[in-house]
């Protein structure tokens, strides 16, 4: 059985079809700042993406080109694998149907590097509720999978609450969660985080670490404004030495904030779309989240600057294709800069 509560179930198809703006908009950051002045000399780019499936797409997205030198311009790149990665898929019904999750190995290879995305620099987090869609089995393929392309994965139980990446010159750590799942808990159990309190992380586990990330799957779906509870996590995670939020789940972009010297994007919405190929446009409005890191001696793992690039999954045939904001044009765009204006201050600098 999944943890969801009755009034979240009976609320899903309501806020697919028409995302809620309803919430506490006080208190937001800009959709981008410059947390160090002067700027270190020498910095890490991490990039982080949305939801990443194939449910809204039979073949490789096309992507805008400035998207594609956007994310060519990270050392790493942090995403959601929404869905798992199977030949065949096991759940057959629920699975053309849309409930249940499911993308080969050649169509997340394809998708990568239509979008410009090196495996190499690529970490996904399984730490999800559509992560066990496909059962166990289709659980362990996708783990094995993701290893054979030489993806690097986060948020699976066997590896701690905390895991560890060298990139170039500084030692991040990485912590991804799901507080959902939709299937018993214990299939999760022991195969995916889902320990959200960060108090109870071993203190070694981020030791040595320059900086320390959450990639926690949070929050309630279709809805801009994250729920008190998520902001309350939030802050719980800064005094634990959080640094670094980047939130998914939601399917929809939900705003930035900073608490101290930590920032926090609640929701990155879908970067390869996870709902069905009809989906109402506030629900293809994603964003990419570039995080610059100091690398300098002194202010090592500080975080010098940040900015949210809004950009809009549109159908073409059979697929996606990913546009940024400001090259849409007409009526779109104006609704698209509206909604997020009404989310973020100056999103559309």
């Amino acid at each position: 059985m999944s943890n969801y509560p009755l009034s979240y179930k009976l609320s899903w198809l309501p806020r697919f079809l028409k995302p809620s703006l309803a919430g506490d908009a006080t208190g937001f950051a800009p959709i981008a700042g410059r947390l160090m002045d002067p700027l270190p000399k020498q910095t890490v780019r991490l990039a982080f993406v949305g939801d990443i499936s194939a449910v809204a797409n039979r073949s490789a997205p096309d992507c805008d080109p400035a998207i594609k030198a956007l994310l060519g311009t990270a050392d790493l790149v942090i995403g959601n694998c929404e869905s798992p990665i199977v030949d065949r898929p096991s759940a057959v019904l629920g699975t053309k149907l849309g409930t249940h999750h499911a993308m080969s190995e050649r169509f997340l290879a394809e998708a990568m590097a239509a979008v410009g995305i090196a495996r190499e620099k690529l970490v996904l987090s399984l730490a999800n509720n559509h992560v066990l869609d496909q059962g166990v089995a289709g659980f362990d393929a996708t783990v094995a999978t993701l290893k054979r392309l030489g993806i690097q994965t986060i948020g699976l139980a066997a590896a701690g609450p905390v895991e560890r990446f060298a990139v170039g010159p500084l030692a991040l750590g990485f912590a991804a969660f799901t507080l959902w799942r939709n299937t018993d808990e214990s299939l999760f159990a022991g195969r995916v985080s889902m320990e959200g309190d960060p108090a109870r992380w071993p203190r070694e586990a981020s030791a040595g670490v320059d900086l320390l990330s959450a990639v926690p799957h949070w929050d309630w779906e279709f809805r801009h404004f994250p729920r008190a509870e998520t902001r309350a996590l939030a802050r719980r995670l800064a005094g634990q030495g959080v640094g670094l939020i980047a939130g998914h789940h939601a399917h929809v972009v939900q705003p930035v904030e900073r608490i101290g010297g930590m920032v926090v994007a609640y929701g990155l919405g879908d970067f390869l779309g996870t709902a069905f190929a009809r989906q109402p446009w506030p629900g293809r409005v994603g964003g990419i989240f570039v995080v610059d890191v100091s690398a300098d001696a002194e202010t090592r793992g500080r975080i010098a600057a940040y900015r949210l690039h809004p950009f809009v999954r549109l159908r073409d045939g059979d697929h996606e294709r990913l546009v940024p904001v400001a090259a849409l044009e007409g009526a779109i765009r104006e609704r698209v800069e509206a909604r997020l204006g009404a989310i973020m201050p100056r999103c559309c600098d």
